[in-house]
């Protein structure tokens, strides 16, 4: 009986080898495209600085030191036309901040009802939600955002219409629960006003409010302590098999804190009230940014519904019978039961939702409503003619929002997922 002779155990590397042998085949590939990469990018690098050159101009960021100019009528932080623009960029992109952040809220809190209503066996329910969901989602958010616009500078009552008559005691036109006024020119809500103030702590941004300070830091230190009940309470649980009860302590602890401080400081809602031919006192929103906000917010809420109802069905049937079979009420089986489980097929796509309803927010510049689109990619781009260094900073700063935006979700999507054993 004849035997093939073994391969010798170490062979010379060839060249061919990076081709043809796996082992280096794919790293060679990788290689190859990071060359080509980086010879675009400095090939478009170049070329970009080269026609520059040519029209007069460099690639620098000193216009953001250099007088804005113009007015923002939507501020959170104080700002004139004698500031910079780079103090126009912030003003816009917390005005950014400011409407995605109020928009994911309300787009999730709504979305979230109507996914669960799609799936009641109330058959008018269930396709009404299904009419909403078809109709927001199919029509561009843009003409949501205008419709929305519309309604308010040309069907709601101008703020005169709420003046009451001398002779008849009643006003043309009602507030909504006697304290918000939907007018043509904005919208009038209750301010927070506090009777003593602890004064105020002035930074380089803004000044803030130490009575809000304060109030910030009695919810953090709630927050831990209720952290560390809990924490105890899955202790005792894994010594003895019962869970002590601490809904009432938590209860407690967010409360009982915050009532003693507000009781403090006399914290009360000043309410608009009529003077003239306008309303003074609580806060006058613009009609933009209400507009802005609910557009995006009922236009995410339907795909957030969408999601919200896919992952309440990924749940087995077995999950909700087992629940019955326990006592367990249908409302307490899909907040204890179902909706916990449903979150690792829900938050993936949520994490997009968010970030679309946040890029979303860039077409404030069609209600003029000035966000980080309009401040620095509009006007401040056009009174500059600093076209390259405007948009690749705007770019920058979305996408810097986005990572954001997605690495916090995952953070929460890690510490809701299932674990496996």
């Amino acid at each position: 009986m004849t035997t093939a002779p073994d391969a010798p155990e170490h062979q010379g590397f060839r060249l061919s080898q990076l081709i043809y042998d796996t082992r280096y085949r794919s790293m060679t590939i990788q290689i190859v495209v990071l060359f080509l990469v980086m010879g675009f990018v400095g090939w478009l690098v170049d070329n970009t600085i080269q026609n520059l050159n040519a029209l007069g101009k460099d690639f620098n960021y000193s216009f953001l030191g250099q007088r804005a100019g113009y007015d923002i009528g939507n501020a959170l932080i104080p700002y004139n036309n004698d500031m910079t623009h780079g103090r126009a960029l912030l003003v816009g992109l917390l005005n950014t901040l400011w409407v995605s952040f109020l928009g994911c809220i309300a787009a999730t809190v709504l979305g979230v009802i109507i996914g669960v209503l799609r799936l009641s066996k109330n058959w008018l329910v269930a396709r009404m939600m299904t009419i909403y969901v078809e109709v927001f989602r199919n029509i561009p958010v843009l003409l949501w955002i205008l419709v929305a616009l519309a309604l308010l500078t040309e069907v709601a009552p101008s703020p005169n219409q709420y003046k009451v008559n001398a002779a008849t005691g009643e006003a043309k036109t009602s507030m909504l629960f006697e304290s918000v006024a939907f007018t043509n020119r904005y919208t009038a809500i209750p301010s927070i006003h506090f009777d003593r103030s602890l004064g105020s702590l002035d930074t380089a941004l803004a000044p803030i409010s130490l009575n809000f300070l304060a109030i910030v830091l009695v919810l953090l230190a709630s927050w831990f302590v209720t952290k560390a009940v809990n924490k105890n309470a899955t202790k005792v649980q894994a010594a003895t098999g019962v869970r002590p009860t601490t809904w009432w302590q938590n209860a407690l602890i967010w409360l009982l804190p915050v009532a003693i401080v507000v009781t403090v400081l006399g914290i009360n809602p000043e309410e608009p009230v009529l003077k003239g031919f306008n309303f003074t006192k609580g806060t006058n929103v613009s009609n933009a940014f209400v507009a802005l906000w609910a557009g995006l917010s009922l236009y995410t809420a339907a795909f957030i519904a969408e999601i919200v109802r896919a992952g309440i069905m990924a749940v087995s049937k077995g999950q909700s019978e087992a629940a019955f079979a326990l006592g367990l009420r249908p409302s307490r089986t899909m907040r204890l039961v179902i909706l916990p489980q449903a979150l690792r097929v829900i938050i993936p796509p949520l994490i997009s939702q968010f970030l679309n309803l946040t890029k979303n927010s860039s077409l404030a510049i069609a209600v003029g409503y000035l966000d980080l689109r309009g401040t620095l990619g509009g006007i401040t781009l056009n009174q500059t003619g600093r076209e390259l260094e405007a948009i690749t900073l705007m770019m920058l700063i979305y996408l810097v929002i986005s990572l954001l935006i997605s690495g916090g979700m995952n953070i929460f999507n890690n510490r809701v997922k299932l674990k496996e054993r």
